[in-house]
């Protein structure tokens, strides 16, 4: 090869190394993010995985890219034995580790919502076919920004795709678009969000009739005003949509009632909270599971060693 091109060319090789004889958690690094771990383990594909990178020096394997990675191997094959691929540099110093850990994405840009949606759609991937499709029958689009016409919130309908099913995300768009004709900030990811959020703790209780009567005669900006002083994020929206839906009537199948929607997100807070108790669970356990594995480890060199015979 032309000598020319060894300034492009980093000067590494790669390895299998087991994991238990990777070092991470150095001081430059982000700290192990449970829930990270958790969910990537629970959605495993090893076509996913991708190198580690490692700093060979003093005889120790420092891991500087990829610390999440061998924590999810480890996870999901259930044991620190386990090799993975690992790209070697030989002698760097620390504070060329720290170097390169902190600027290897200065200059890369970020995959977005929409960028892995298309992803998605050119590989056939039905969740994604499915939603392009249901999106489309509206005479609407998925877009990568603010468009006439277009739908740029592609996490929000995913999302409430997976929480709540198609026949939600269905009546979502068909409400939306009844009531507010594609109006600017109509397809908003809060306001997609919080008619999902109804639709999901009402029912048969909210009309699509009266909500088109009572919030298509308020200024989309009015309910984003309320909305904000109520509370943040799509919580916040529904409760205003709520208010709204039941203004000007008193009792009656007009009005939807508040105490539903609190213990609806009582309910979701509660869930938050256990499932951040079972990412420590796991986490604790898995931290055990290599504790005991080192220990062993130890124990069976020790041995190794008092079997070794005496030279004459």
């Amino acid at each position: 090869m032309d000598e020319r091109f060894n300034q492009f060319i980093p000067q590494v090789h790669f390895e299998l190394i087991p994991i238990r004889n990777l070092v991470s958690n150095q001081e430059y690094q982000r700290s192990i993010s449970e829930k990270q771990v958790l969910h990537a383990a629970e959605n495993f594909d090893v076509n996913q995985i991708n190198p580690v990178k490692v700093s060979r020096r003093n005889g120790m394997n420092y891991v500087f890219n990829g610390q999440h990675t061998i924590e999810i191997v480890a996870m999901v094959s259930g044991s620190r034995d386990t090799p993975v691929w690992c790209m070697i540099y030989d002698d760097l110093e620390y504070t060329h580790e720290a170097d390169i850990f902190a600027n290897q994405s200065k200059y890369v840009r970020p995959l977005t919502p929409y960028d892995i949606f298309t992803a998605n759609i050119e590989a056939g991937n039905q969740e994604q076919l499915i939603i392009k499709e249901l999106v489309e029958s509206y005479g609407l689009s998925i877009t990568p920004g603010d468009a006439p016409g277009g739908i740029c919130a592609v996490a929000t309908i995913q999302d409430i795709m997976k929480k709540f099913g198609y026949g939600n995300l269905d009546h979502t768009l068909r409400l939306c678009i009844a009531t507010w004709e594609g109006a600017p900030h109509s397809l908003s990811s809060n306001i997609l969000k919080s008619i999902a959020i109804l639709i999901h703790v009402y029912g048969d209780e909210l009309s699509d009739e009266t909500f088109k009567e009572k919030l298509g005669s308020v200024s989309l900006k009015e309910i984003m005003r309320n909305a904000k002083e109520r509370r943040s994020g799509s919580m916040g929206y529904a409760e205003a949509l709520v208010t709204f839906y039941a203004k000007g009537t008193r009792g009656g199948k007009n009005n939807l009632s508040l105490e539903k929607l609190y213990s609806y997100m009582t309910e979701q807070a509660r869930k938050h909270k256990s499932s951040t108790s079972r990412i420590k669970k796991i986490a604790a356990e898995a931290q055990e599971n290599a504790a005991n594995e080192t220990d062993q480890g130890e124990a069976e060199k020790e041995n190794d060693q008092l079997d070794l015979p005496i030279e004459a």
